[in-house]
């Protein structure tokens, strides 16, 4: 399945679902960021995936990280939450989504480092290295708000 990602785009199809999802920014020992180039669009991404019913919010994003990457990660706190409806997804089986993400961050607490069918690398990135990366507007900005060291969770 294909991923088309738009953003304050007019042409943008109108969405048909709303999808709560979790994020997480997994950094290392050096403070690198944990970046997945997805397999739907070829760009990278932090880990992360739609909500569960039996899911909690943070306990979505754990499950996300290890589905996608193998790692178990803690939660340790809050980047942000972006619920921009100028960001729009479609899928080629027909669903055009709005998302409500939830970015959190997380440590390592275990696990090996192995890619899942939705993903064809992943990356431990430096900060001063994730310029040269093709990632969506939406995903930069999730990370800026983290490198800014806010003070507060960004609320959008």
């Amino acid at each position: 399945m294909t991923r088309t990602e738009y953003y304050d785009d007019p042409h943008a199809p109108e969405p048909n679902s709303m999808v709560v999802a979790a994020s997480a920014v997994v950094t290392d020992g050096e403070g690198r960021i944990l970046l997945q180039r997805r397999r739907d669009n070829g760009l990278w991404a932090l880990p992360g995936g739609g909500m569960d019913l039996g899911d909690s919010l943070p306990g979505a994003a754990v499950r996300e990280v290890r589905e996608e990457t193998g790692l178990d990660v803690e939660i340790t706190g809050l980047v942000g939450t972006y619920t921009d409806p100028r960001h729009v997804i479609e899928y080629s089986d027909g669903e055009v989504r709005r998302q409500f993400n939830v970015c959190f961050t997380a440590r390592i607490t275990g696990g090996e480092l192995s890619l899942s069918g939705e993903s064809t690398e992943l990356r431990f990135v430096a900060p001063a290295d994730l310029d040269a990366l093709p990632v969506h507007h939406t995903q930069r900005l999730r990370l800026r708000h983290l490198l800014e060291g806010r003070s507060a969770p960004y609320l959008g």
